[in-house]
C-alpha cells in the first residue's frame, strides 16, 4: 500500500520552499507540520524544485505526504519517534512549468519563503533573464519577486538554511545585484528593502536521509511503503538573526522547538562551530589513529571520549562568550548526539579536508584559551600533533599539495605555513612537537594517557 491522503488538505497556501531534498523536509516542513497541528497554523507548504532532476514529482505522487523517522538519545533514552508530515500541498517544477511557477506570486497569502539550494545556490552570476527557467536560485527569486512587485501585493520573510555566513544578507544582495543589471527599476529595489525581510540563520541537525538499508524492515513496520521516507536525529536548532516581531508570525518556540530569534547569530554560529564541529575535529584524527572507525565507537571508548571531553569542557567552552550553563546544555546535547547508535558516523568522512577544518574549528579556540590564559591548551595541542601525525598515514584526504607537503615537511615548518593557519604558529612548536614525537614513538594511545587528567 502505497501513502496517499486520506481526505483533502485543507490548508492555506503560505510557505514557498526552494529545495525538497532530506534536510528541509526532516527540518522545516517537520517543523510547520508541527505548527499545524498544534497550533491550527494552517501553512500549506509549496515545493519548487531548485535542480532540473530532482524529487518533486516523486513527492506529489504521495500527494506531498511522507513519514520522517526521529531516532536518538535524549536525556541518556533512546528514542525513536515516527511522524507522517501533512504540510506539502503543492510541487512545481519550474523547467517544465515557469509560468506555474512564476504564478505562486499572484496568490496573495503567501509569506514566507524558505531555501536550502546549497552553499553555491547562493551567488551572483552573470544571466540573461530571458534564458528562465535556467536560472540561478536567486535569479529566479527576482522574477518571482517582480511578479509580485507588479501585482502590488505585500512582500515576504525570507529564511534561507543554506549553510553560508550570513547567508540572508547575501540572498538580499544577489537579488539586488540582479535588479540592477536587468534594469527591473529603483522602485522596485525599494520594494525589496522595504517590504520584505531577509534573515540570517544557522540550522543544525543531521538528517540521514532515505534509509536505504533498513527501508523494508522500516515500511513492514509501518504498513505501507513510502519513496521518500526521511530519518534524522533528535537534535534540532534553528537560530533566526531578525526582528522579534517576526516572531509572532512564525511562533515556533511557542509550541516547545528550539528555535531562537536573536539580534546577533554570531555567537551561536562559534558555539556550533567550536564545540560541535570543533570536538569532532579535535577527537577524529587521533580516534583514527587509535584505531577506531566511528563517531559511536570513540564515544564509547573510556580513553578518547575522555580526552575529548577535556578539551571541549577545560579548553574550548572557556573561550565562548553565551551564558555558561547556554554552553554547558549544547555541549551536552553534542556527546548525545556524537553517542548517538542509530547514525554510523564514519571517522574518515570527517577527517576529509583536516587542516582547513582545523584552521576554522579548532585553531580559535587554542589561540582564544592561549589569549585568556596565557597558556597553551595541552588537548588542542595534542589534537594538532595527531593532526600531523594522521598525514603522515596513507588515509589523509585533502588538497593533493597538502597532503604531499604534510606527509614529510617537518613540524616545525608546518606550523610555519600561514597559508594554512592564518598566522605563523611557531609559538606552538615545543608542546605540539612534544605531543607528536610520543605519538609517532609510543602510539597515540599510550601519548594521549599522558594527556588526559
Amino acid at each position: 500500500m502505497k501513502l496517499k491522503r486520506e481526505t483533502a488538505h485543507g490548508l492555506t497556501d503560505r510557505v514557498i520552499q526552494f529545495g525538497e531534498g532530506n534536510f528541509l523536509r526532516g527540518f522545516v516542513d517537520w517543523m510547520f507540520d508541527k505548527l499545524n497541528k498544534e497550533m491550527d497554523f494552517d501553512a500549506g507548504v509549496t515545493l519548487v524544485q531548485p535542480l532540473e532532476m530532482g524529487l518533486v514529482d516523486k513527492i506529489m505522487e504521495q500527494d506531498g505526504l511522507y513519514t520522517l523517522i526521529l531516532r536518538g538519545l535524549q536525556n541518556g533514552e533512546k528514542v525513536y519517534d515516527t511522524t507522517k508530515v501533512e504540510c506539502i500541498t503543492k510541487g512545481i517544477n519550474p523547467y517544465s512549468d515557469w509560468e506555474g511557477f512564476l504564478n505562486l506570486a499572484s496568490v496573495p497569502t503567501y509569506r514566507f519563503i524558505v531555501s536550502n539550494t546549497t552553499e553555491a545556490g547562493i551567488e551572483y552570476k552573470e544571466e540573461d533573464m530571458t534564458n528562465a527557467p535556467n536560472l540561478s536560485y536567486p535569479g529566479k527569486l527576482t522574477l518571482l519577486l517582480k511578479k509580485r512587485f507588479d501585482l502590488r501585493l505585500g512582500g515576504f520573510i525570507l529564511i534561507p538554511c543554506e549553510l553560508i555566513d550570513y547567508n540572508g544578507d547575501n540572498l538580499k544582495k544577489c537579488i539586488i545585484k540582479y535588479a540592477e543589471s536587468w534594469n527591473l527599476g529603483a522602485d522596485f529595489i525599494k520594494w525589496i528593502e522595504e517590504e520584505n525581510y531577509f534573515t540570517n540563520t544557522l540550522v543544525d541537525r543531521i538528517v540521514t536521509g532515505y534509509p536505504r538499508d533498513e527501508v523494508a524492515e522500516i515500511e513492514e513496520a509501518l504498513g505501507y511503503k513510502d519513496e521518500v521516507l526521511d530519518t534524522a536525529e533528535i537534535f534540532h536548532l534553528w537560530v533566526i538573526e531578525g526582528d522579534k516581531k517576526l516572531s509572532e508570525e512564525l511562533p515556533f518556540h511557542k509550541i516547545g522547538l528550539n528555535v531562537i530569534w536573536t539580534d546577533d547569530v554570531t555567537p551561536y554560529k562559534a558555539r556550533k562551530v567550536r564545540i560541535l564541529n570543533g570536538a569532532h575535529t579535535m577527537m577524529v584524527l587521533a580516534a583514527h589513529l587509535a584505531g577506531l572507525e566511528t563517531v559511536k565507537e570513540a564515544m564509547d571508548d573510556k580513553l578518547v571520549s575522555s580526552y575529548m571531553m577535556q578539551g571541549l569542557y577545560d579548553e574550548i567552552i572557556p573561550t565562548l562568550t553565551l551564558p555558561k550553563e547556554e554552553l554547558m546544555d549544547f555541549a551536552s546535547a553534542v556527546l548525545e548526539r556524537f553517542s548517538n547508535p542509530y547514525i554510523k558516523h564514519y571517522l574518515l568522512s570527517i577527517a576529509l579536508n583536516s587542516v582547513s577544518k582545523f584552521k576554522v574549528r579548532v585553531l580559535p579556540s587554542l589561540l582564544g584559551y592561549m589569549k585568556l590564559k596565557n597558556e597553551i591548551p595541552n588537548t588542542l595541542a595534542f589534537s594538532l600533533a595527531a593532526l600531523i601525525a594522521f598525514y603522515r598515514t596513507d588515509k589523509s584526504n585533502d588538497d593533493a599539495e597538502i597532503v604531499e607537503y604534510m606527509k614529510t615537511a617537518s613540524v616545525a615548518d608546518i606550523l610555519k605555513r600561514t597559508d594554512y593557519w592564518g598566522e605563523d604558529l611557531t609559538m606552538l612548536y615545543d608542546v605540539v612537537n612534544g605531543h607528536y614525537e610520543k605519538i609517532m614513538t609510543i602510539g597515540v594511545r599510550e601519548a594521549m594517557k599522558e594527556v588526559v587528567k
